[in-house]
């Protein structure tokens, strides 16, 4: 059964530079173990419903929005919003800001999809500050993946490829053309493109058998641009990492215990992707959901609680 919260206990708006304010909250146990979570997208904002996985009498859950998206300001679904100062590594920066804020001395980290990135980011940069991890729908960011999930999965969605390569002018580049889309002056052209997009990545989940309809497109127009316009600026530059990057540095995160989740019929995201991390991650163990996509399923989320209620029992 899922884990009931309630209201946050407490939040606020952090500076954190170059005129950015990142939204954080909080609830559960103030003398709990310190978690937080680390939302997907990039730009999909927290949901509090990632916080029925943490059992509120031994957590102490941390959620924030990273910089441009959710309840921080300046949103970037506004396309006067610069995003120079929006990269990955500017999100781990965030990340030590908030830490430090909120007098937390090590946390655990739970991750989803673009979070799990991110997550990954931050533990090989401060792994002294990580207790745990837990991925769910576990991704690297290589150009391949992204190569993968604009191009390669349309093996299975012939024609709706067709239509979300013509979305972008037939550009060679599909990611860099939508991403300059989203910069457009006009805003019939960044509405188009953003339902373009979102409509390409409802198909890439339409074949898993418990996901939800248009996950990705019944979002409000605001979040709906906001997500892909930050979607699109990671992905045209590989997040800003070396690719590869992340399994490079997978020694890094020696002696931190893991739990990578990833669901079977994830094909936007195949999981030999999570399958590659846990074997260079000799802490992680890899548990493979039978009846999950990328959206995931009722089981998906009864063994990521209960790997959360294990690592509840021990100390950060």
């Amino acid at each position: 059964m899922p884990y009931s919260h309630g209201d946050p206990r407490a939040s606020g708006l952090l500076e954190v530079g170059q005129g950015n304010q990142v939204y954080w909250e909080e609830s559960g146990n103030p003398e709990g173990k310190p978690a937080l979570v680390v939302h997907g997208g990039p730009g999909s904002g927290s949901n509090r419903r990632s916080r029925e996985y943490f059992d509120p009498e031994r957590y102490r859950v941390i959620l924030f929005d990273q910089r441009g998206c959710g309840r921080s300001l300046p949103n970037a679904g506004d396309p006067t919003t610069g995003l120079a100062h929006n990269t990955t590594h500017h999100l781990v920066a965030d990340m030590e800001v908030l830490r430090e804020h909120l007098g937390v001395q090590r946390w655990l980290l739970s991750g989803g999809s673009w979070g799990s990135t991110l997550t990954l980011a931050y533990a090989q940069k401060h792994a002294d500050r990580v207790s745990e991890i837990v991925l769910s729908a576990a991704t690297l960011s290589r150009h391949a993946d992204h190569e993968w999930i604009t191009c390669g999965v349309g093996r299975f969605f012939p024609e709706a490829l067709e239509r979300f390569r013509a979305g972008a002018g037939g550009a060679e580049n599909v990611i860099a053309a939508y991403n300059a889309l989203m910069a457009h002056p006009d805003p019939a052209v960044r509405d188009k493109a953003a339902r373009d997009w979102t409509a390409w990545e409802d198909t890439v989940v339409s074949l898993e058998p418990n996901g939800g309809s248009a996950p990705y497109s019944s979002r409000p127009d605001p979040a709906l641009h906001t997500l892909v316009r930050l979607v699109t600026h990671y992905w045209a530059h590989d997040a800003w990492l070396e690719d590869g990057q992340l399994l490079r540095d997978a020694h890094r995160l020696s002696g931190i215990p893991g739990t990578i989740l990833h669901g079977r019929h994830d094909i936007g995201g195949p999981v030999e992707v999570a399958w590659t991390l846990a074997k260079a991650w000799p802490d992680a163990e890899l548990v493979v959901v039978e009846d999950s996509g990328h959206t995931g399923s009722d089981e998906f989320d009864r063994l990521k609680q209960q790997a959360l209620d294990r690592y509840a029992l021990t100390p950060a």
